[in-house]
């Protein structure tokens, strides 16, 4: 069974988050805190799928939670949840490592969509190619067996997203990629969100692999298009 880690300090509100994932099936750890958040991740052995987050909380809030929680696991899927809409708090959410943020108010049905969505990402995140050969490109070698990608042979701290980003890159090298293709690949077709989930994440990428983050030279936009890995 699937386990799910909800914080959100709004009693009225958990209670219908936790009423409609149980209902449906997942195993649900509630709690009202960053502070319980955090402390409930290590009793529990960080044993969860997904974290869904609220952003203002007292205390520590949801971007901070959210950055701790990714500095100790990658894998564990993260949604924030907030009332506000504006873009920067998308942004940052998404800086921090979250792999999705839903706006409130959001409907029950779009809530569980996007937690089945990342579940499904986590899933395919486990699953090991062993048969699969390593990757080359430039300085770079992905292996798909560890799900790692190494520069000048050394490791790149990378979440499960950024990772299949770039072995999706890493497949079709030197090829124009549409912002709608890469969604689709990495977060399926009947993601609920928009496309810039994908900007903000190649945005983190770079940060991550290039030299000048700003200028790029493995990841390359196509304005108005998408992106390209030029191998070097």
């Amino acid at each position: 069974m699937r386990k799910i880690l909800v914080c959100e300090d709004e009693d009225s509100i958990r209670e219908v988050i936790v009423l409609n994932l149980v209902r449906v099936g997942y195993e649900v750890v509630d709690v009202a805190s960053g502070e319980e958040a955090l402390k409930a991740f290590d009793e529990n052995g960080g044993f969860f799928d997904v974290a869904l987050l609220d952003i203002m909380m007292p205390g520590i809030d949801g971007f901070e939670v959210c950055k701790k929680l990714r500095a100790k696991s990658s894998a564990m899927g993260i949604i924030m949840l907030s009332a506000k809409s504006q873009e920067m708090d998308k942004v940052s959410s998404l800086m921090m490592g979250a792999d999705d943020y839903i706006t409130k108010p959001f409907s029950i049905s779009e809530l569980i969509a996007r937690v089945d969505a990342v579940c499904r990402r986590v899933d395919n995140s486990n699953i090991k190619t062993d048969s699969s050969p390593t990757i080359k490109s430039g300085p770079f070698t992905i292996n798909p067996k560890s799900r790692t990608v190494y520069k000048n042979g050394q490791p790149i701290d990378l979440t499960q997203v950024e990772y299949q980003i770039m072995e999706y890159f890493f497949n079709n090298q030197n090829t124009a990629l549409d912002r709608t293709s890469i969604l689709n690949h990495i977060w399926g077709d009947s993601y609920f969100g928009d496309d810039k989930i994908v900007d903000v994440n190649i945005r983190r990428i770079r940060m991550k692999i290039e030299e000048e983050p700003s200028n790029p030279k493995y990841i390359q936009t196509i304005w108005g298009f998408g992106y390209k890995w030029v191998s070097n």
